[in-house]
């Protein structure tokens, strides 16, 4: 019997919301991803398979010593998300946690991507 770890469990979380979680240019995805450093987050339109909008810490307005995958950075990385899709003329969006539960980064990002215009 194999052992399962919370790596394997997230994935495994994740491939079952993505039955039901699909993005469409009108409505596109909003997926998120954290690691151990850093925060990634990115709109998809899963029809044509491509990434419209993306925000990460790992970019240079973002980078630097306090830029961690905590709460304060999610929010930050919601809000510049938020309003670079505005400027494309999405507001609408499906959120996709990950696979991760809906508390802490993924509830902050989810909530300064809200606060800054976007409808789930």
């Amino acid at each position: 019997m194999p052992q399962f770890n919370r790596q394997h469990t997230r994935q495994r979380l994740h491939l079952r919301l993505r039955k039901k979680v699909s993005g469409t240019p009108e409505r596109p995805r909003l997926s998120v991803c954290f690691s151990g450093r850093h925060i990634q987050s990115q709109v998809i339109d899963d029809l044509s398979g491509k990434t419209l909008v993306a925000a990460s810490t790992l970019e240079v307005g973002v980078r630097g010593p306090s830029a961690r995958a905590n709460v304060a950075t999610a929010e930050i990385i919601g809000k510049l998300l938020a309003e670079r899709l505005l400027a494309k003329n999405i507001n609408q969006v499906v959120f996709d946690r990950g696979g991760f539960k809906y508390h802490g980064k993924v509830k902050a990002l989810a909530d300064a991507a809200r606060a800054a215009g976007l409808q789930f």
